[in-house]
């Protein structure tokens, strides 16, 4: 049995060749079942995300495995092997072992260390366990793979600092606000990034939400999930005094709140401060709005400046989390081998218990015909005594005969005997 890793992400291949060999929720089952009918697969799990699809999988030790699994590959997405081999990467045994513990730690995420990986990958294992589709070995180096994530995210600071624009926006407001949940957030925009900060900011539950944006219809969707009030662009300098945070990010090519409109607000608000991050490009609130007191104003640029210090300590934290998987990869390495002696062992007790039982049934029946006892019993010792030296007083003597010294020691210590 093998272990095997098959697969393309961000670093190896564009999106435009990525979406062609992703697998849709949908198909997902129907793709595990059409994989375990390849005569050498033994259970398999597919891990598919926008930034990779993975094929994780246990096989037997026979054929060409690589091109065999290419192939299943490309005729399931109806894709030529040409277009797809360049940005294909294969690990096997110790090196998938460490592929997938990376994966599930963020180490191999497009944003260092980020969280959601873990989830989908624990979503991938759910999938493949619900379809009865993995094997013991696969099954427990998922689980081990779990088990290392936790650790990477306990004794490292992979996860611990800001290292996208949404984060880091939200990481600011709680650096100047002690607690989210006593203040009102303004965000203008439902773009993308507006939507990562609303739902930062909802699992902080701050005191009040309001999305300000051109149209209520594109906030709408974002309001019902993060329980949001809607307001128009044009009802902003009506509503910003009631914000103590405005988060701004939308496409305008010229600046939405100007130094006019802040002085109104914290004419307004009795000079109480106020936090304004603006994320966009072109900017969305005037530069001279930072000169007025009691306004904090951060740009793009600011938050680029916290994301690049953060950055680096993940990096840092990173060496740390490549010594945990190189350890743990190792210990799983261990059992994995280990495994491999199980049925030799299983074999070889049943081999003693059916010769123990044969020399035990002749020697009871001995007794009940009448003979004496102890003459029983020392011939029973001596045939089992005989029984279970033979084989291994062979192969001493054909490793001697050899001259083969180290399997000569290897018989010794396995027969205890040093």
């Amino acid at each position: 049995m093998t272990l095997l890793a098959l697969g393309i992400n961000h670093k190896t291949a564009p999106v435009s060749l990525r979406e062609r060999v992703a697998f849709s929720q949908e198909t997902l089952e129907q793709a595990l079942n059409s994989l375990l009918r390849q005569p050498l697969v033994q259970g398999g799990v597919v891990l598919s995300t926008c930034n990779r699809t993975e094929l994780y999988l246990s096989v037997a030790e026979q054929g060409d495995q690589r091109e065999q699994l290419i192939d299943w590959l490309c005729h399931y997405h109806r894709l030529n092997p040409d277009e797809i081999k360049n940005s294909l990467y294969w690990h096997q045994d110790n090196a998938a072992v460490s592929h997938l513990m990376r994966v599930a730690s963020g180490l191999d995420s497009l944003v260092l260390g980020e969280p959601q990986i873990l989830g989908q990958v624990k979503k991938a294992f759910a999938e493949s366990q619900r379809g009865h589709s993995l094997s013991g070995e696969l099954e427990r180096l998922f689980q081990k793979s779990f088990t290392v994530a936790k650790r990477v995210r306990t004794e490292t600071d992979i996860g611990a600092s800001a290292v996208s624009v949404a984060f880091a926006a939200c990481t600011l407001a709680r650096q100047i606000f002690e607690s989210l949940a006593s203040v009102n957030v303004l965000l203008v925009g439902a773009g993308e990034t507006i939507e990562l900060v609303a739902r930062h900011l909802r699992e902080h539950r701050v005191s009040k939400l309001i999305i300000a944006n051109r149209t209520r219809e594109r906030a709408q969707a974002l309001a019902n999930e993060v329980g949001a009030e809607i307001i128009t662009l044009n009802e902003l300098d009506a509503h910003l005094a009631q914000a103590d945070i405005v988060i701004s990010s939308t496409a305008s090519p010229l600046p939405i709140i100007g130094k006019g409109m802040m002085e109104r607000t914290l004419k307004t608000r009795r000079n109480q401060p106020m936090l304004l991050v603006d994320i966009a490009v072109p900017r969305d609130i005037e530069p001279e709005v930072g000169d007025l007191a009691n306004v904090y104003l951060y740009s793009v640029d600011d938050l680029h400046a916290i994301i690049q210090h953060n950055l680096a300590q993940r990096q840092a934290a990173a060496i740390q989390a490549e010594s945990i998987v190189q350890q743990e990869s190792s210990d799983f390495m261990a059992w994995l081998r280990a495994q491999s002696a199980v049925e030799t062992i299983r074999d070889y007790r049943e081999q003693a218990e059916a010769a123990r039982a044969e020399i035990a049934a002749k020697a009871l029946a001995s007794i009940q015909q009448g003979q004496d006892v102890e003459a029983v019993i020392q011939e029973l010792t001596q045939r089992l005594t005989n029984r279970l030296i033979h084989a291994p007083t062979k192969s001493l003597q054909q490793a001697a005969r050899d001259g083969d010294q180290a399997r000569l020691q290897i018989l010794r210590d396995s027969l205890g005997l040093d």
